[in-house]
């Protein structure tokens, strides 16, 4: 089985068993979970394992979208270790291939895929969070490099981040989604400041960013200068397609195993609410069970919408799922889900809240679940706005799935230092 270039194309195109056997036979004489971790995936890299669906000039082996699902599964069937968890590999990774020129490529990717280097997103700002486009933070060419003013909002992860995916404003005579640009910025320099913030879950998940006279090398760019939405469309879908896949814990012991458990620890910190966020569809019956209510006709029904909403959005999912696997571009799938995973959450809450009564409003012991339904009822909310609202993702359904025309708007070709902001 040979490895393609680009998108060029197999005479014997591999099939899934072809993959899996080698990819087996690979591991059986390369993996051992007592070398150092970096060390490893170095060598997973270098293989083409560590991307396989990526092209081969990209660190990957051209394969399709298929292999990723056949990497993860054989490295759980050994207990091994696979790329860092986090966005890199997810957004990064896909907007740098996308947009990015050779030498970013070159520079990024492989440390993105062995986790030398983190990263963190920085479009949101308290003055443009739907409206990203509204966006106010400025980017200004002073020779070699560009510097940088302006406030981020709702960024998770970046108080440990090497590098933000930032949008921002270059030209302030253009229309609003002309005078964008898409930059790489280093974290770790003195204009950058980065600030928890307190959520009224408890947890802080999130951070603000300030950003004050940093610096951007000069040929730190994805697409063109003023392109910059276009390229953020392509982390935005990305980021709608990416569900709440978090890497398995691997078993046993050894060097690898250990460095990897711990680096998967620190970053579900930061998502253990995400469960309550999406509603704990998954303790519904269960809750109800436990307080005696499964006979109830009121709750049954509820749970019944829940279960069917749930299986509808599983179906949609495996639709988008298989038209990747068959070569076909990501579409509009993503948004859909998105909305359904908002309604999904919000039904669940409604129906644990039935199910508790004024008990589910008690935290930590004295309430159903240790608190947990308490943290659904507050973390919910959340669902519908990170990623793009539910609004916003209507608007995409009804343009690109119905063909509806475009929500009216004075303000697409004025300069945008003539349209109100902020």
């Amino acid at each position: 089985m040979t490895e393609i270039d680009g998108d060029d194309m197999r005479d014997d195109p591999p099939t899934r068993e072809d993959v899996r056997a080698e990819l087996r036979a690979w591991l059986a004489t390369h993996w051992d979970p007592e070398r150092p971790l970096v060390e490893w995936r170095e060598d997973l890299v270098a293989s083409g394992w560590a991307a396989p669906s990526w092209p081969a000039r990209r660190l990957g082996r051209g394969l399709p979208d298929w292999s990723e699902a056949i990497v993860s599964e054989e490295l759980a069937h050994v207990d091994g270790v696979g790329v860092p968890p986090g966005i890199a590999s997810n957004l990064a990774a896909t907007t740098i291939m996308e947009h990015g020129s050779d030498e970013l490529c070159d520079r990024f990717l492989r440390p993105i895929l062995t986790g030398a280097e983190t990263w963190c997103q920085l479009f949101s700002e308290p003055g443009a969070g739907s409206d990203l486009a509204g966006l106010t933070t400025t980017a200004v060419l002073d020779g070699e490099r560009w510097i940088v003013n302006g406030q981020k909002l709702w960024n998770t992860s970046a108080h440990h981040a090497d590098y933000g995916l930032l949008v921002a404003r270059t030209d302030w005579n253009a229309p609003k989604h002309r005078g964008i640009t898409y930059f790489i910025l280093p974290m770790r320099q003195r204009g950058v400041e980065v600030r928890p913030l307190r959520q009224m879950n408890y947890h802080s998940s999130f951070n603000e960013v300030f950003i004050s006279d940093a610096e951007v090398p000069v040929d730190f760019v994805l697409g063109g200068i003023g392109e910059g939405w276009s390229v953020a469309q392509t982390t935005l879908a990305a980021e709608r397609r990416l569900a709440a896949r978090f890497p398995a814990f691997p078993k046993g012991d050894g060097r690898a195993r250990t460095a990897a458990l711990a680096e998967l620890a620190e970053f579900l910190e930061t998502y253990k609410w995400y469960p309550q966020r999406a509603g704990r569809a998954d303790l519904a019956v269960e809750h109800a069970r436990a307080v005696g209510r499964t006979d109830d006709v009121v709750i049954r029904q509820e749970l019944a919408r829940l279960h069917s909403m749930q299986r509808t959005s599983e179906w949609t999912t495996r639709r988008a799922r298989a038209a990747r696997a068959a070569g076909r571009p990501g579409g509009p799938e993503g948004s859909i889900t998105k909305l359904a995973t908002s309604n999904i959450a919000r039904q669940s809450s409604r129906t644990h809240s039935m199910i508790s009564t004024a008990q589910g409003m008690l935290r930590e012991s004295d309430g159903a679940y240790d608190g947990t339904i308490a943290e659904v009822f507050i973390s919910v909310p959340a669902q519908s706005i990170a990623g793009g609202t539910d609004e916003i993702q209507k608007n995409i359904i009804g343009e690109k799935v119905l063909g509806l025309p475009r929500e009216p708007s004075g303000d697409h070709d004025l300069p945008f230092r003539n349209v109100p902001h902020n």
